[in-house]
C-alpha cells in the first residue's frame, strides 16, 4: 500500500511543523515517531481485538497522536469528557471495555480513581504522575523502537459517548469513512482521501471529547498542519488564524456569539483572510450572529446538520443559507429525508411534523453495546430520526422548528434531561421534578429544574451541590425554581414543550 500522506510529509518535510497545542509544537518527523511509538504501546495495553483505549479530551497533542496511534494499530479509542465525575467514568469505560486510560491534566484525578476502581494501566501527559500511573514522555521513551505493527487488523473507528434520554450515556462510533474497509490501514487511506476541509492549517477550537473537533484527525492524517487551542478564548482564537494562517476550523454558534462581543478595535485587528471554510455545528444558529459572521469573515460558513451516531445528513453554504434563511440545508447522499406524522406516515412537502431519514444499510444510527437505544431511533426499518421537528419546503431544504426528543442543546453540547432528573429525584426533599431547557444568552440554552417540593423546599444551593456532587458539572442545571405541580398532557405524560412555553418569546421553545 502506498504511504499516507502524513508519512510521506516526515519523509519529504520533516522539519515542518505539522500538529501545535498551546505547549508545544511537532514536526512531521517527531509526529510520525510519536504515532509509531504510541501504537505500539497501546497494542501491549489493548491486545484484544475487541479492547479500547480511554482517551481523555484534553484539548493538547497527545490526545489527537493518542487517537491516531490507535486508528494505525488497529486498537479502538474511546473519546472521553475530562469533566465526568468518578462514577460516570467507570461507567463509560467499563461499558466500553476499556483495557487502559490516557488522561491529561483536566481529568487526571478522576481517571487515577477510575484506574485504581477497575485495575486499569493510566497514562498521563502535561502532569507530573500521580499514584500508580505512567509518566506520558517516558511512556513512549520505552516503546520498542523499529517495532513493525501488525497488519490486517480490523479498522476501529474513535468512540464517543453522548449523554441519553433514560439517564445513561452510550457510545457510538464516529463516522468518518462510508462503507466497510477491510482493515485499519485502509481505512486511513480513506480518511486521508476525504480530509473534509480546504488544504491548509486547520483549527481546533472545540473540546476534543467530541466528534466535531476530533475531525481534525481527517486533516492531520491527509498531511495537513493541525493547531490546537486549548480553551475557548475568543482573541486567542483570532490571534491563532492570524499566526498559522489558518483556512479551517469547526464552531458552535456561542463560539461565533463570543467573537462578535468583542470590541470593534480588537476584532479589525487580526486579518482573518487566510479562512476558506467554518463548519458549525452543534446547534441552531441565531440569524441576526450568522449575518454578522458571514459579513465579518465573508460567505465561509457552512452549515451542518446530523449527529455523532448518523454523520452529517444536511448542509448549506453561507450563500445558500442568505438565499434561505433559518434552513440546514438539503439532505445530502446517501440520506433521503422525509416528514412524518404522530403514526410514523410520510407527509407532504411543506407539512410540518417529525424529521426522518432513510439510509441505506449501514449507514443508519446505531449504538455501541445497546440495541434497544439503537431500536428506539427507527420509525421503519431503515428510517431513523433525530428527535427534530420540522418541515421540508418545495425546493428541497429543511427547517427545523422544535424539538420532540427531550434534549437540551447547549454552547454545541447535546444535554438529556434525563441525566440530572435521574440524579436530583434521589435528593430527600424532591418529590417530583422536570428539567427544560430555557434561553441563554451565550450558551442558547441551559438547564433548568422545575421542583416540586416533597415537604419544606430546600435551597437550590443544596440541590446543586447534591448533583454536582454525583454528575459532571456541565451536565447539572444552571437555575432551580420550585413549583406546585408539574404540566402533564391528556395521558398523564409531563409535557415538556408546555413547560418550556413560558420562557420563549415564540412557539418555537429551542435556540435558534
Amino acid at each position: 500500500m502506498s504511504l499516507l500522506p502524513l508519512d510521506r510529509r516526515a519523509q519529504e518535510t520533516p522539519h515542518e511543523p505539522a500538529l501545535v497545542d498551546d505547549q508545544d509544537v511537532l514536526t512531521w518527523s517527531e509526529l510520525a515517531d510519536q504515532v509509531a511509538r504510541v501504537a505500539a504501546r497501546l497494542l501491549e495495553i489493548a491486545p484484544g481485538p475487541d479492547d479500547r483505549v480511554a482517551v481523555l479530551g484534553d484539548n493538547a497533542i497527545p490526545t489527537l497522536v493518542a487517537h491516531l496511534a490507535g486508528l494505525r494499530a488497529g486498537v479502538g479509542t474511546v473519546a472521553t469528557s475530562r469533566h465526568l465525575m468518578v462514577g460516570e467514568l467507570v461507567d463509560q469505560i467499563t461499558d466500553a471495555g476499556a483495557t487502559g486510560i490516557i488522561s491529561g491534566p483536566a481529568g487526571a484525578v478522576a481517571a487515577l480513581e477510575a484506574a485504581r476502581e477497575l485495575g486499569l494501566p493510566l497514562v498521563m501527559h502535561g502532569t507530573p504522575a500521580i499514584g500508580h500511573a505512567f509518566e506520558w514522555d517516558l511512556w513512549l521513551a520505552a516503546a520498542p523502537t523499529g517495532r513493525t505493527l501488525p497488519t490486517g487488523r480490523a479498522a476501529r473507528p474513535p468512540l464517543v459517548y453522548t449523554s441519553g434520554t433514560t439517564g445513561r450515556a452510550r457510545g457510538t462510533e464516529v463516522r468518518w469513512v462510508s462503507g466497510p474497509v477491510p482493515d485499519s490501514s485502509a481505512y486511513l487511506a480513506a480518511m486521508a482521501a476525504r480530509p473534509g476541509f480546504p488544504p491548509g492549517p486547520h483549527l481546533v477550537c472545540g473540546p476534543l471529547q467530541h466528534n466535531a473537533p476530533l475531525t481534525s484527525l481527517r486533516h492531520l492524517t491527509a498531511g495537513q498542519q493541525v493547531v490546537v487551542l486549548g480553551g475557548y478564548d475568543a482573541e486567542a482564537f483570532l490571534r491563532r488564524v492570524e499566526e498559522w494562517r489558518v483556512t479551517s476550523t469547526v464552531m458552535v454558534p456561542t463560539h461565533f456569539q463570543r467573537l462578535l462581543a468583542l470590541p470593534e478595535e480588537v476584532r479589525s485587528r487580526y486579518d482573518v483572510s487566510s479562512l476558506l471554510q467554518v463548519s458549525h455545528t452543534g446547534s441552531a444558529c441565531p440569524p441576526d450572529v450568522k449575518r454578522a459572521m458571514i459579513e465579518w469573515f465573508g460567505p465561509v460558513l457552512t452549515e451542518s446538520y446530523g449527529a455523532s451516531e448518523a454523520g452529517t445528513v444536511a448542509r448549506i453554504s453561507s450563500t445558500e443559507w442568505l438565499e434561505h434563511p433559518g434552513s440546514v440545508g438539503r439532505v445530502q447522499p446517501p440520506y433521503e429525508v422525509l416528514v412524518a406524522d404522530d403514526d410514523g406516515r410520510p407527509l407532504p412537502t411543506g407539512e410540518l411534523g417529525l424529521l426522518a431519514f432513510q439510509a441505506p444499510e449501514g449507514r443508519g444510527v446505531r449504538y455501541h453495546a445497546d440495541p434497544d437505544k439503537t431500536k428506539a431511533a427507527y420509525l421503519a426499518p431503515g428510517v431513523f430520526t433525530l428527535g427534530d421537528i420540522g418541515y421540508v419546503d418545495a425546493s428541497g431544504y429543511i427547517f427545523i422548528t422544535d424539538r420532540a426528543a427531550d434534549v437540551v442543546v447547549s454552547g454545541g453540547v447535546n444535554l438529556y434531561p434525563a441525566e440530572s432528573e435521574a440524579v436530583l429525584r434521589r435528593h430527600p426533599a424532591v418529590a417530583e421534578i422536570a428539567v427544560i431547557g430555557v434561553p441563554h444568552p451565550d450558551f442558547g440554552e441551559s438547564l433548568r429544574a422545575l421542583v416540586v417540593a416533597a415537604g419544606d423546599e430546600p435551597s437550590a444551593e443544596e440541590l446543586d451541590r447534591f448533583c454536582r456532587d454525583r454528575l459532571a458539572a456541565y451536565k447539572c442545571p444552571k437555575s432551580y425554581e420550585f413549583v406546585p405541580s408539574l404540566l402533564r398532557n391528556a395521558m398523564g405524560k409531563l409535557d415538556k414543550r408546555a413547560m418550556r412555553r413560558p420562557y420563549w418569546r415564540s412557539e418555537r421553545t429551542i435556540a435558534g
